[in-house]
């Protein structure tokens, strides 16, 4: 790492030039005297104590040196542009921040998305999800909306949700004898270890197949036809709804709970209480509460 650096209006200076091929171009797209863009690069120049153009009368020219730092420059300067355009997005002042894993996200959040812009146009949502649970203390969130979360300090909590599993296939697969169809196996609750405890019925699960970590890609490779899962109840719905998903058995069993936490430093905003306020009923229509 450098101890010193070339001051940044000094680079600029020089890239503006080394790209227009002219101080005097440089100087009129920085709003700056020519004299000030020659000061600029004779100090850039001094500080590397190696020239990086060549110059005869009024024209100038790279050196190689130029050329090298030329790329650099630029690189640099672009990515320092992308990251200050992108603070924009903290600045918002109806931005709320709303963690979830990716298959809520994906399979039930998403298609309900419209009907919440519809209700709230006022919240700029921002929806952040992650595989492991957040860290609410360290991270800038709101709320957080997870079936793998449990009390955090400075947070409320609250269960909303206690999921049902069952076994479904693709319409499809059950053309197929139950022994043909391949099995799809999932983590925690989703094991098929869960539905033989929970239930006792045999519904052509095997031991063997695709195991998947994600619930999502689970209830995705369901839909697809690529075997039997147990799936969530909540989650499946838009599926099974869409005739992706045919269940294969009546019985239900325990599944994961789905809670939130909320920052206490946004539990009295307005946006955070119209948020909760449609989860909420969402929630509900969507179980029948």
């Amino acid at each position: 790492m450098l101890k010193h650096w070339p001051p940044l209006n000094a680079l600029r200076g020089f890239e503006a030039a080394a790209r227009l091929g002219s101080f005097h171009k440089a100087a009129e797209e920085l709003h700056l005297t020519q004299s000030a863009i020659s000061q600029q690069i004779r100090s850039l120049e001094g500080y590397l104590e190696q020239p990086l153009f060549h110059r005869s009368g009024r024209s100038v020219s790279l050196t190689d040196a130029g050329y090298d730092l030329l790329s650099t420059t630029q690189s640099l300067l672009q990515q320092l542009a992308v990251g200050i355009r992108r603070l924009e997005q903290y600045r918002k002042p109806n931005q709320l921040v709303v963690n979830t894993t990716p298959a809520f996200a994906r399979h039930w959040l998403l298609p309900r998305l419209g009907d919440f812009q519809r209700r709230h146009p006022e919240i700029d949502l921002w929806l952040f999800t992650t595989d492991e649970p957040p860290d609410m203390a360290s991270q800038t969130i709101d709320i957080a909306v997870r079936d793998d979360i449990a009390a955090q300090a400075e947070c409320s909590f609250q269960v909303l949700l206690r999921d049902r599993l069952y076994p479904a296939c693709h319409p499809r697969l059950l053309e197929m004898p139950a022994a043909a169809r391949n099995t799809l196996h999932g983590e925690r609750e989703m094991d098929w270890s869960h539905w033989a405890v929970e239930a006792g019925i045999d519904v052509g699960q095997q031991g063997h197949g695709l195991n998947f970590s994600d619930p999502g890609l689970l209830l995705d490779a369901a839909c697809q036809g690529l075997g039997i899962a147990l799936v969530s109840q909540l989650l499946a719905e838009q599926a099974q709804a869409g005739g992706l998903l045919q269940p294969l058995a009546e019985q239900r069993v325990r599944g994961p709970s789905w809670a939130w936490l909320i920052h206490r430093d946004s539990e009295s905003s307005p946006l955070t209480r119209g948020f909760c306020t449609w989860l909420r009923n969402a929630l509900g229509e969507n179980t029948g509460a």
